[in-house]
């Protein structure tokens, strides 16, 4: 069969399953790496290094370049895991507290601003600290200041996020599937969405290198990483 046969390696149906086999790879890696629950955050940050690069289409190993960003972002990663843990027992508590009586309206508007605030400090705060050298709050900052300026495409990403989670808790079938592909298949969304924005931002900065733009803490020492995915 020539070049441009159905099953080539430039087939559409070629690269789909080559993607769907990363995809398992990549899965698997982040379970692994975060069965130590406190490793969660660096086995997160390893998975986006790879799927920021298979959102720009450049293809490479899985494995290697995991384990490498893996330990390069232990305990940075490790850090703001531990936080997002802290935050969602938090959350957890104070729903559990709205269900005492008296107390219930205010501990929900709570509960929701809680979630707000959470979801916006940490939705692109992984993908940051996988693509950019900064501190851990810049990071975390930052990724706020990314999700308020760009909050139409955040809120779209929010719903994808959860109609994601929901599909794949819908039955046995979609729970098997997730479990071989779910966390992966988030974390690749997630970077879809972050990477054009942070063009957008990179591109910005360039042209306002004489100040910081306005919420971005560019300024506190941030600086792309170069990775060899060879």
């Amino acid at each position: 069969m020539g070049n441009n046969g159905f099953f080539s390696i430039e087939s559409p149906l070629y690269k789909f399953m080559n993607r769907l086999l990363d995809m398992i790879k990549l899965n698997f890696l982040w379970i692994l790496c975060s069965l130590p629950v406190v490793t969660m955050g660096a086995a997160t940050t390893a998975a986006f290094t790879i799927t920021l690069r298979m959102v720009e289409e450049e293809e490479g190993y899985i494995a290697r370049p995991f384990f490498r960003e893996f330990k390069n972002n232990l305990v940075k990663g490790s850090i703001i895991g531990v936080v997002q843990l802290f935050a969602m027992y938090a959350i957890y508590l104070d729903f559990q507290l709205s269900n005492i009586e008296g107390n219930g309206v205010l501990f929900t508007v709570i509960g929701v601003l809680a979630i707000f605030l959470t979801f916006m400090h940490l939705i692109y705060a992984y993908a940051l600290l996988a693509r950019y050298e900064n501190t851990i709050i810049n990071t975390l900052k930052n990724s706020y200041a990314i999700g308020l300026r760009y909050l139409p495409k955040t809120f779209g990403l929010f719903i994808i996020i959860v109609l994601e989670c929901a599909i794949f808790l819908w039955n046995f079938t979609t729970q098997f599937i997730g479990m071989l592909l779910g966390p992966a298949c988030i974390i690749l969304t997630i970077s879809s969405f972050a990477r054009p924005l942070f063009k957008l931002v990179e591109k910005d900065n360039e042209e306002r290198t004489s100040h910081k733009d306005e919420g971005f803490e560019d300024a506190g020492g941030a600086s792309v990483k170069e990775e060899d995915f060879n």
